[in-house]
């Protein structure tokens, strides 16, 4: 008997397999398809591989002679770009197959058929086991009448794609959406998004969505806000799309259409038969423990927040747990990071939520930053939080080069209750894009000194 077995291995279910070993249980991990899940397969992974490129293409052609680099003939080879996507992605999955036989993890390939709390079926194998981790993960979004169109794309496909389509509308902007149209757009596609609310990236507050509208349009991606899809149908060498936009219905025309409006949590019959609570995705309690004694739920498929370090979170909180130790996850801190051009990174609470009587915000231009200056970089911010009697920073969104990066400080700063004048305090190296930080901190606590 095993004393856990993890069904998918994600980051969630790869993660908690591997704390759980190392706390010397015994561990058995079933995987169906390749470790690594949805983030190495066809999310996090292969996205930051193929926009890598991208970025690096259009760097060389909007820098370079500006930068005194002579460059000529500046061309891209999908094949190639794709080529290194694939390697990136094969050279991940060899990583945790490799901690699995260092940790003396077990991997089983199959489907697994949930049996009871205590025992899974994979083909004609039976596994036994104390706990039983489900970390099935999620599958993308497709609902009428998308699902009944022939060959409409979704997140998934674009992987899968042999050559670069012309032209893409791309449904949903959101996190997923805004990346594939920077991918897109950046090698000379033709680009349209359309996304439901009142602007693209609506988890972010809107200055930070206004300045990656900016640079779509300028790559000439043609956005619509407040607007949706009504109608695809097939049409001559693409599809034919109807939306609905404030000022009326229009057409376009594409050669592809993307649908990116989210994921759901992949929750099979047999797991629902175990009797679990399920809203959206499957209920836990803060140690990741759900109705079922013994059963915990971790990662995308507890439908809440589907990103890839909280599910390797869930995961360690949930392997604490069954090793007996007292873990619970704290949501507080949980950094948004979006590889667009410029990135956009956030955490804590954001200015669209808050009361602004009970909290003081002040936003750092990056165009008055030395270094972005030597990097020709100008569009973006960096804007904190605080709570107007403590100084305790509570958010903080970061929109500019390195932001995914840059935004530990941040995050660190609300994980730990720290405030503004404890990290004012604090020397920051230049020049460096960190300044951008300490430009904003310093306007938290009235002492601005580079505006």
């Amino acid at each position: 008997m095993y004393d856990a077995v993890v069904i998918g291995a994600g980051p969630a279910g790869y993660v908690a397999a591997i704390k759980l070993a190392q706390h010397g249980k015994r561990v058995a991990v079933v995987e169906k398809s390749f470790v690594g899940g949805t983030c190495t397969n066809w999310g996090c992974i292969p996205t930051k591989a193929i926009l890598s490129s991208a970025h690096l293409y259009r760097n060389v052609v909007e820098k370079a002679s500006e930068l005194g680099v002579i460059v000529q003939n500046v061309s891209f080879d999908f094949s190639k770009i794709k080529n290194h996507m694939n390697k990136v992605v094969v050279a991940s999955r060899k990583g945790i197959e490799y901690l699995f036989k260092k940790n003396g993890i077990e991997l089983v390939v199959g489907e697994a058929i949930v049996e009871s709390p205590n025992s899974v079926k994979v083909q004609d194998k039976k596994l036994e086991a104390k706990y039983l981790v489900i970390a099935t993960g999620s599958v993308p979004t497709l609902f009428p009448p998308f699902n009944e169109v022939p060959g409409i794309w979704t997140s998934d496909d674009v992987f899968k794609m042999e050559r670069l389509p012309e032209s893409v509308l791309i449904i949903g902007g959101g996190v997923i959406g805004v990346e594939l149209a920077t991918f897109f757009s950046s090698l000379n596609v033709k680009v349209t998004v359309v996304e439901l609310l009142e602007h693209i990236l609506p988890n972010e507050d809107a200055d930070a969505a206004q300045v990656v509208a900016k640079s779509l349009k300028k790559k000439g991606v043609e956005i619509y806000e407040s607007s949706k899809v009504v109608s695809v149908q097939p049409a001559e060498n693409g599809y034919r799309s109807i939306v609905e936009t404030k000022d009326g219905q229009l057409e376009k025309v594409t050669e592809r259409v993307i649908v990116a409006v989210g994921r759901r949590p992949k929750i099979g019959d047999d797991v629902k038969a175990l009797g679990l609570s399920i809203e959206r995705g499957i209920k836990t309690d803060e140690t990741m423990l759900t109705n079922v004694p013994n059963v915990y739920a971790i990662g995308d498929v507890r439908g809440q927040i589907m990103l890839a370090h909280v599910a390797m979170y869930e995961g360690v909180t949930a392997a604490e747990n069954i090793c007996g130790r007292t873990a619970k996850m704290d949501y507080s801190a949980v950094p948004s990071v979006i590889f667009t051009e410029p990135e956009v990174a956030s955490v804590g609470i954001k200015e669209k939520d808050v009361d602004p009587s009970t909290v003081k915000i002040f936003s750092f231009p990056l165009m008055a930053n030395g270094r972005a200056r030597t990097m020709l970089e100008k569009d973006g911010f960096a804007k904190f939080i605080a709570d107007s009697k403590t100084g305790r920073i509570l958010g903080a969104t970061i929109v500019g080069p390195y932001a995914t990066e840059l935004i530990m400080e941040a995050a660190i700063a609300v994980r730990n209750g720290l405030t503004a004048e404890q990290l004012e305090k604090t020397i920051h190296p230049h020049p460096t894009l960190s300044e951008t930080l300490l430009g904003a901190i310093e306007g938290i606590v009235d002492r601005p000194i580079h505006l």
